[in-house]
């Protein structure tokens, strides 16, 4: 009795540091999501990108000095080909997936030349173009980093207007269009990063809702492990040790056969309700079920304790089978190998597992065995509820004799 608050320790322990999972299906879900509404985001506003990039050509063409091969000419021709280029790299789809050090170099290259436009045509679209640069910055590169690009590109732009010989108000509106594109990004940016944030946290509750269910669920299993632990179990253990104890007395007593056989019937009985109990405790209390993988274990132990003539035969690939499929073969071959140890001791003895393309099966084949059967063994409905679980998970179950002894076949479809 000791056991059970021992149990209900464990429970509680289980459940206060459970913790859902940070890669589960729903949290990868929520990621995906945000990165597809990502690219959206950017496809949209690509066409904003070409259409900046013709406004500084046309603008740069109809400003003084246009763009040449001499002078200050090349130098505005340079600056706008520089900012082109940059831009149309940087609103590629593959761009995001560079290095943060080299989105870094591309967005400050571009401001770079939006700042040497600026210096060289007071007129031109240079306000333009170190705006779509201070919003790249803003939105691409993380907080601090673009937040400071985008600060020294507004200084370098109002600058570089004034030392140009920009009026007050030049310099004033293109520091402003600068900052209002960077605030519009920074916007943008932080509203993205609050909708990623929020589902990934829906994501995170719904995935501790369901841990929380699974822990209830495992803390209510386990108290009834215990139950059944300290009331059926131990109460049925006691039944066996009376009976042993009743059949050693009919035997000393001369009782008549009748009586004896009852009493081993009922021990039979008995042993074989202890043995359930036991499965279904440690099922309650998640202790791993057998599979077809230990079948091998499995014929080893009737083998050794037996003194079974048993072997094991695969046909077909071996995959991996669902759970209640494969305790249902496996628990097939038990209650098999068991009544052949009853009923024909000494008979030779095949399991035969076949990996079919629809279908998996298992067939026990038994010879005919000249010694006597023994007493003791079974519960004598052990192929009735074996037959039960078969149907429960689809499957069909045969058996009888053959030409040659006894026959167990369970098939499973895919």
């Amino acid at each position: 009795m000791a056991s059970a608050p021992r149990s209900r320790s464990i429970v509680r322990t289980t459940v206060r540091h459970s913790r859902p999972d940070p890669n589960s299906e729903r949290v990868r879900e929520a990621r995906s999501r945000s990165r597809e509404r990502l690219q959206r985001q950017r496809r949209t506003l690509r066409p904003l990108g070409w259409g900046a990039i013709l406004v500084v050509v046309l603008a740069s063409a109809d400003a003084d000095p246009v763009p040449g091969v001499r002078g200050a000419g090349s130098g505005v021709a340079l600056a706008v080909v520089v900012f082109a280029a940059m831009l149309l790299v940087a609103i590629r789809d593959s761009f995001s997936e560079r290095s943060p050090e080299l989105q870094l170099a591309v967005i400050a290259t571009m401001g770079a030349a939006a700042v040497a436009l600026a210096g060289l045509q007071t007129k031109g679209s240079s306000g333009v173009a170190a705006g779509v640069a201070v919003f790249l910055a803003v939105t691409r590169l993380p907080e601090r980093a673009g937040l400071a690009v985008a600060g020294a590109l507004t200084v370098g732009l109002g600058a570089a207007t004034a030392i140009a010989g920009g009026s007050s108000a030049a310099v004033a509106a293109a520091v402003l269009v600068t900052a209002l594109a960077g605030v519009v990004g920074l916007l943008l940016s932080r509203s993205r990063a609050s909708q990623d944030l929020t589902e990934l946290l829906l994501a995170e509750l719904e995935d501790a809702r369901d841990e929380q269910a699974r822990a209830a669920a495992v803390a209510e299993r386990a108290r009834i492990a215990t139950e059944l632990h300290d009331v059926l179990a131990h109460s049925l253990s006691g039944a066996a040790i009376s009976l042993q104890a009743a059949r050693k007395l009919a035997d000393r007593e001369q009782a008549g056969p009748v009586l004896s056989a009852a009493i081993d019937r009922a021990g039979e009985l008995v042993r074989s309700g202890l043995a359930n109990a036991r499965q279904a405790v440690g099922a309650l209390r998640g202790d791993a079920l057998p599979t077809v993988a230990e079948l091998p274990a499995l014929i080893e132990s009737y083998r050794v304790d037996m003194n079974l003539d048993v072997t094991l035969q695969i046909e077909g690939e071996a995959r991996t089978l669902a759970a209640d499929e494969s305790l249902a073969l496996y628990r097939g071959a038990q209650e098999a190998l068991t009544n052949v140890a009853r009923y024909a001791p000494g008979a030779s003895t095949t399991v035969t597992v076949r990996y079919a393309g629809d279908r998996t099966s298992l067939a026990v084949d038994n010879g005919v065995s000249t010694a006597l059967p023994r007493a003791g063994m079974g519960g004598g409905h052990g192929l009735d509820g074996l037959r039960e679980r078969v149907e429960r998970v689809g499957g069909t179950m045969s058996a009888g004799p053959t030409g040659g002894g006894w026959r167990v076949e369970i098939e499973l479809p895919e």
